[in-house]
């Protein structure tokens, strides 16, 4: 499950930048009940980007902006609870790592689906109920 994670320069502490992606992934394996689960958490992968100062814009405004993006299969954020769970978890350790002050407005966190069927691990792709049985078969 890729995790996009980009920050404007200096919006996290140096410590902050090397905690955040940890933080949010197992966010994402929390509100699922997932955590250590043997097949999922090996495969939530990601990237951290810092943009320079002046790259970042809100309002069309050079500004302060983390934006969280996640890929995930169709069936995961089953009801609204464990999306508003996810989100609100993500802002706030965002708040947390902050260095001065950046708004919550300007945290953004986004869920990108895929298609049925073209989830590729390790050269398989995976339809949503393989990866349900993968899932619980490592429960």
């Amino acid at each position: 499950m890729p995790i996009s994670i980009q920050l404007s320069h200096g919006l996290l502490t140096s410590q902050g930048e090397r905690e955040v992606f940890a933080k949010v992934a197992d966010a994402l394996l929390e509100v699922h009940g997932l955590r250590g689960n043997a097949f999922i958490a090996p495969v939530v992968i990601g990237h951290l980007d810092i943009y320079p100062e002046g790259h970042s814009f809100a309002d069309a405004k050079a500004q302060s902006l983390a934006v969280i993006e996640i890929k995930i299969p169709a069936v995961t954020f089953p009801d609204q609870a464990v999306k508003t769970a996810f989100v609100s978890a993500v802002t706030d350790i965002i708040d947390k790592l902050k260095v001065g002050p950046h708004p919550r407005s300007r945290t953004f966190v986004n869920v990108v689906y895929t298609v049925d069927g073209t989830w590729g691990i390790g050269g398989q792709a995976y339809t949503n109920a393989d990866l349900g049985a993968a899932i619980q078969a490592a429960a």
